[in-house]
């Protein structure tokens, strides 16, 4: 597995990036001990997860999925980078949740108890806080990382311009700034690349994207008529945004499109999605998710085997629309 630097910092992380989302829900104890046992063996060492996983879950469920992973890191700490995230609600308290230095100080002490150890070495604001002043924000987690709670600092869901900004605030402050973005992207989702994969590339930040397979829709194994039992699209909470993202006519004609590419070129339709988010020149680290063990190996397979140009030109064709979202629908 190759490995790359998180963006302009020292820090090197596999090429791919496994999400635990699904660990303590979609996927139980063993079979989330498999996955990360396949992953390890392919040679990712780079995982991320989240407080408030897992994905489609409830209150009871907050938590699981860093106490899963955390038992899996025992005797092993040292070997992994462990991104973890904050924002979401935790608990029932309205301080709960968001980017404020309540919540962030708490978040973090709590984390690092379900996984069980004394730091993560990446600490991300799971969303964009519009209540709390960036300048709030940025100082607590300059404590976090001053404390070595965390070495490194990034976000998630944010858009450009709340990125170059809280980063030019951190300039002005002397303090941390952020050094990575988990965006959304893949070939049904490319909005981004018009203004933020720019910015990182410009400014040496790492692109970690999530939803590199659309929430499974560009495994192909997807019908319109109903989603599959068990899957992402019909899980729990998680299940109505799913659908609302990608469970649309235009982007199952986009699939079967894709799909004769694949053919053609004989790859396998999920290597081939993976591979296109690697070829873009801003992408870090994909970060690739599964069910089952073996639902990682064409994402690994990826990694190893770089798309053919000739292929990617022709999926940047077939999917220019969804760089321009809901305009072009």
């Amino acid at each position: 597995m190759e490995h790359v630097r998180l963006g302009r910092t020292g820090l090197q992380v596999s090429r791919l990036c496994l999400g635990t989302m699904t660990f303590g829900l979609q996927c139980d104890e063993p079979t989330s001990t498999a996955i990360l046992n396949r992953a390890a063996e392919g040679g990712i060492d780079f995982l991320d997860t989240a407080d408030a996983y897992p994905l489609g879950g409830d209150a009871s469920t907050v938590g699981r999925t860093e106490e899963i992973l955390g038992r899996w890191l025992q005797g092993k700490r040292h070997d992994f980078i462990i991104a973890t995230k904050c924002f979401g609600a935790v608990g029932p308290n309205r301080w709960d949740r968001g980017n404020s230095r309540k919540h962030i100080l708490d978040a973090i002490d709590a984390s690092l108890e379900r996984l069980q150890t004394d730091y993560v070495d990446l600490y991300q604001l799971h969303g964009y806080d519009r209540e709390t002043p960036v300048e709030e924000t940025l100082r607590a987690l300059e404590d976090v990382v001053r404390s070595g709670r965390a070495r490194y600092i990034g976000v998630s869901n944010w858009l450009a311009y709340q990125l170059a900004r809280a980063n030019g605030k951190a300039e002005a402050l002397g303090v941390t700034r952020f050094d990575s973005v988990q965006p959304r992207y893949n070939l049904l989702f490319r909005e981004f690349e018009r203004e933020l994969l720019p910015l990182a590339r410009e400014e040496g930040i790492a692109v970690i994207p999530y939803n590199p397979l659309a929430g499974g829709l560009l495994t192909g194994k997807h019908s319109p008529d109903a989603p599959l039992e068990g899957t992402r699209f019909d899980l729990g909470s998680a299940g109505p945004r799913y659908r609302e993202r990608y469970w649309h006519e235009r982007e199952f004609e986009t699939v079967e499109d894709v799909r004769l590419v694949a053919d053609e070129a004989g790859l396998p339709l999920t290597q081939m999605a993976v591979g296109w988010v690697l070829a873009n020149p801003a992408v870090t680290a994909p970060i690739i998710g599964a069910s089952r063990p073996e639902q990682l190996r064409d994402s690994l397979a990826a990694a190893e085997q770089p798309l053919p140009a000739d292929v990617k030109d022709r999926l940047d064709d077939i999917t220019e629309a969804y760089r321009y979202g809901d305009a072009v629908r």
